[in-house]
Formats: C-alpha cells, structure tokens, sequence
C-alpha cells in the first residue's frame, strides 16, 4: 500500500539517526516500528533502571525552629540581611 504521511521534524530525525544505525531502509524502519507498535498498542515501556536518591546526613539544626523568618535569615546571611 502506498500512502503519504507527514511526519514530526523530531520523529522523522530519530528514524533517519535509526536508518543510519541499522543501515536500512527508511520504508523498512517505518515497517518495523509500526509492526511493533500494532503489537502492543495499549503497552507501556517497560522501565530499565529505577532512579533512587541517597540519603544525606545534614548534621544538627542551627536553630530551633523557622517560624520566624527574619532570624532564620539572619543566621544564614549574617548581619547582611538587615
């Protein structure tokens, strides 16, 4: 079947980059990542690697409580702040 398609600038950059990795068609990529697609259209990508931030310890409070703002910034800026 023969049909006209008008693909996103983005889209069509990552099938030429992909073209030019596998050194195959255009038509043939297309092919293949519909293919694949059709497949599964409701699937969602399976995730490789599950980011987790480490802990940190920060050490002890400098003040007792933040409530009051303008002491809070006097301790961290100095007497600048006033």
């Amino acid at each position: 079947m023969r049909t006209t398609l008008t693909i996103d600038d983005d889209v069509a950059a990552a099938l030429e980059r992909l073209q030019k990795k596998r050194g195959a068609s255009f038509e043939k990529i297309v092919n293949d990542l519909l293919r694949s697609g059709l497949k599964e259209p409701n699937a969602r990508p399976v995730s490789t690697a599950t980011f987790r931030t480490p802990a940190v310890d920060l050490g002890e409070l400098r003040i007792a409580s933040i409530d009051n703002v303008a002491r809070v910034l006097n301790i961290a800026e100095g007497e600048a702040f006033k």
